[in-house]
This record gives C-alpha cells, sequence and structure tokens, in this order.
C-alpha cells in the first residue's frame, strides 16, 4: 500500500467533518478528508436540506389549493414530481457549491487533500482508504449516524425505504406508512400528505414528538390531524408482507384489536445510530458506549490524538451541533488549552407547517426535575402580523423561574423557528425575561408574540 501522511486526518465530509477540515486548513494543517459517499454528508444530500425543500414546496402548494379566502381563485394545482425533484437537486448542488466531484475539488484548493473511499484504522495513526495507507498525528472522527432499523418479522422481504429514498422517489406512492413519529416521521409525513399520498403515522412511544412540551406537541399533532393524517401512538408494527394488494402491514394500535394496513410503501423513521461499523475503532483503542463514541468536554476520545465531532457523539443530532463540534474538536486538535463544548443552549425545530421550535426545557422536564417556574404563553390568534396572513394556529410560551431567568421558550407558528432568535439570545446571554419584555419589535411583525409573552412574566 501507498503510504501519505498528514497532520490532521477527518474522518466524514458532513456538516462536522468539513468544517473540522476547512478549520484547520485555515491555520495551515495539511489536512486530508475522507467520505465513503457525498460530500455534505447525510444532512446536505439526503435530510436536512433536501427535506426542507420539499416541504416548502409543499406547503405553497397546500396553500394555494386553499387560497379562496383570500380572493383568490385557484383550481385544479397539482405537484409535478419530476420538476419537484429537480428543484431540490438543483437547490442541494447549490449549496454545496457544485456536484459532489465539483466541491471535492473546491476542498482541494483550500490545501484539504479528499479521498472518496471507506476508512478502516490499521493501528492508532493509520487508516486503509481504499488502496492507500494514510497517518496523521491528529484524527477527527465524524461518520455522522445512520438508520435504525428494528426488527419485524417479514420487514426486509416485504421492503422498506428510508430517508435516503424518500428524498428521490422516482414516482409517489398512493399509500404510505410511516414507522416513527419523531421529527424526522411527521416532517415527511405531512410533506407526503400534501403531495397526496395517504399518510399512516405509527409510533411505539406513548406520544407523538416526546422530545418536545406536551402542550405543543398535543396541539401540532391536533392540527395534522385536522389536515387528514392518521397518527398512531402507543402503537406497534408487528408483521409486514407483501401480496397483490400491496404491502400488508399487521398493526397494534394501543388496547385495540390487530388491525391490517394495506399501503403501497413503508419508511422507517425510527430512529439513527451513530455510523461506526467500518471503522475498526478497537485498533485505534478508540472506546465506544451505548450511544456511540466516548467523548470528554472537549470531544477528545480515548485516544488523546483523536477527537470525535457530531452524530458519532450520541448526543444531539442536529447539522448546527455538529457544526459547531466540528469546528472545536479541529482547534482543540492543535491547541494547548483546549475548551469544552459548551452546549447548554442548544435550539431545534421540527418543520412542520406549522414549525415547532424549542430550546430549553419543557414543562414536563422541569416538573422531573422539581424545578418552580412561571408559564407566559401568547397566542397567534392575537398577534396581528398572524392575522394579516392568516396563519394563526399556535402559541409562544415561555417557561421562567422565580427571578425571571428564562428556562425555556416553545414556539408553533409559522416562521418559529425564525421568531425563537430572540428566545436563544436572551438564553444564551442570560438576560431575564424583563428584558424581552422590554424590547421593541418592529410592528407587525410575528416577532411581538414573543415580546407579549415575555410582558405577561414581567
Amino acid at each position: 500500500m501507498a503510504k501519505q501522511t498528514y497532520d490532521l486526518l477527518v474522518i466524514g465530509a458532513g456538516a462536522a467533518g468539513s468544517t473540522a477540515a476547512s478549520t484547520a486548513a485555515q491555520r495551515g494543517a495539511c489536512v486530508a478528508l475522507v467520505e465513503r459517499d457525498k460530500i455534505g454528508g447525510t444532512c446536505l444530500n439526503y435530510g436536512c436540506d433536501p427535506t426542507k425543500t420539499l416541504i416548502y414546496i409543499a406547503k405553497q402548494l397546500y396553500h394555494t389549493q386553499r387560497s379562496a379566502p383570500f380572493g383568490l381563485r385557484c383550481s385544479g394545482e397539482t405537484a409535478d414530481w419530476p420538476a419537484v425533484l429537480a428543484w431540490v437537486r438543483q437547490a442541494i448542488d447549490r449549496i454545496r457549491g457544485g456536484t459532489s466531484p465539483e466541491a471535492a475539488e473546491k476542498l482541494g484548493k483550500q490545501g484539504i487533500t479528499v479521498f472518496n473511499d471507506e476508512a478502516a484504522f490499521l493501528s492508532p495513526h493509520e487508516l486503509a482508504v481504499g488502496g492507500t495507507t494514510l497517518t496523521a498525528e491528529r484524527i477527527i472522527i465524524a461518520t455522522g449516524g445512520k438508520e435504525l432499523i428494528p426488527p419485524v418479522e417479514g420487514l426486509n422481504e416485504t421492503g422498506f425505504i428510508t430517508n435516503i429514498q424518500a428524498v428521490a422517489l422516482e414516482t409517489l406512492p398512493r399509500r404510505m406508512a410511516i414507522v416513527g413519529g419523531g421529527a424526522i416521521g411527521m416532517e415527511f409525513a405531512q410533506m407526503f400528505h400534501r403531495f397526496g399520498v395517504e399518510v399512516t403515522v405509527i409510533e411505539r412511544a406513548p406520544m407523538l414528538l416526546d422530545k418536545e412540551d406536551r402542550e405543543m406537541a398535543d396541539t401540532l399533532c391536533d392540527l395534522l390531524r385536522k389536515e387528514g393524517l392518521r397518527l398512531e401512538a402507543n402503537a406497534e408494527l408487528r408483521r409486514a408482507r407483501r401480496d397483490t394488494r400491496g404491502k400488508c402491514l399487521t398493526i397494534l394500535c394501543g388496547d385495540r384489536e390487530e388491525e391490517e394496513l394495506i399501503v403501497d410503501e413503508i419508511l422507517m423513521a425510527a430512529g439513527r445510530r451513530p455510523a461506526l461499523d467500518a471503522l475498526h475503532l478497537a485498533e485505534a483503542g478508540v472506546k465506544t458506549g451505548k450511544k456511540g463514541i466516548e467523548v470528554d468536554a472537549t470531544l477528545q476520545t480515548s485516544a488523546p490524538h483523536i477527537w470525535a465531532a457530531g452524530d458519532v457523539t450520541g448526543g444531539l443530532q442536529f447539522t448546527h451541533v455538529a457544526y459547531e463540534q466540528g469546528k472545536l474538536a479541529a482547534q482543540n486538535a492543535f491547541s494547548q488549552r483546549p475548551r469544552p463544548f459548551e452546549g447548554l443552549v442548544i435550539p431545534w425545530v421540527t418543520f412542520t407547517d406549522p414549525p415547532l421550535a424549542h430550546v430549553g426545557k419543557t414543562e414536563e422536564q422541569l416538573k422531573q426535575e422539581g424545578v418552580a417556574y412561571r408559564t407566559g404563553r401568547m397566542y397567534f390568534k392575537d398577534v396581528e402580523r398572524a392575522i394579516t396572513e392568516g396563519e394563526t394556529d399556535g402559541l409562544v410560551k415561555l417557561l421562567v423561574d422565580g427571578s425571571g431567568t428564562i428556562l425555556g421558550g416553545h414556539i408553533l407558528g409559522a416562521n418559529a423557528g425564525d421568531v425563537l432568535a430572540p428566545i436563544i439570545l436572551a438564553m444564551q446571554t442570560h438576560a431575564p425575561v424583563g428584558t424581552l419584555a422590554a424590547t421593541i419589535m418592529p410592528y407587525p411583525t410575528l416577532s411581538e408574540g414573543v415580546r407579549w409573552a415575555a410582558d405577561k412574566l414581567k
């Protein structure tokens, strides 16, 4: 095998890995970046970016079909699915900066050598990549995650898809079952439903969107059911088989009798796990736990010259977290004083319509922890901008302690991810709720909902 040596070797070219490689290269390091698939990783190619593009297009279709209350006379609007996918592909290439090979070429101009192959450790400092052995003083593992497929009788024989295939289906199925009622499952469910697919969501846990504040999640689920989605919590997919009618699923929903559900496609969205199988981490002395690679506060693994960032660590699986961790891992790899990852104020959004945005604690978490709190709500039906646009579903909800410290912020409503920004900033800077209440927001905007919710708590 040919052998090449680098200052830093990064495994994985998703959000964490690409950021780590660029950060190190900007410091003048000689960097190699290994990616077995496409530059950009799961989020860019099969996750966040294509799904949000599809969700946006589905939203335009849905609201155009229901524009009569605004005095618009539109009828018979349908989606040209191949044209929709063409738009998605060009959007992804634009975000990436070209096709995957073109993006790799641009990374090369930054001084980053890109290898498009699988990587496996041969020793603590050596990896086999194709027919080449790469050695490095420092290594960052950022291989991301992969689909978690629960064992179900007959599922493999019946056939299913994951998010990878779901964002590029050649044709739309007429009926779809989605296994998993978390953010990924719910986003896909509404999107496909708006493109005309009959959707059933099957969630094994007692609650859908179980990481969200219950009041907010339940309100969102009520809206989705009114839209026509079938949502089943405390439900189990027991068996699957195929016959002339389609894919036949035996499901058990709560205390009801088993029922047969006939669909044309099954989308598995039951969770993700770190993608570590091919790395041979034992050869490098890197310890793993139930959630993924074990790291300390500075993202260093049990091997002192190896760091890990992003989904492989088993923490919050968000692109914005992976980006920050990748940047920090690269900085710490070359620092005499490594810094810890500050992950106390991490926002996220479930990009349904309306979206559900979240930062900090939920009411359920505060109750479980025995923390005293007060609640401030502002409903969008009372916010002028929401009224003008007919986007009056949902609310802003703030949770604060006795001193006015913001413990959590939750928004269900149009553009909730953007409207959440002042709450994130307030929590990051430890500004009390009174500061939010005293902050003048432009009229008429949805951000006024944040101010008026805070005003009820000052």
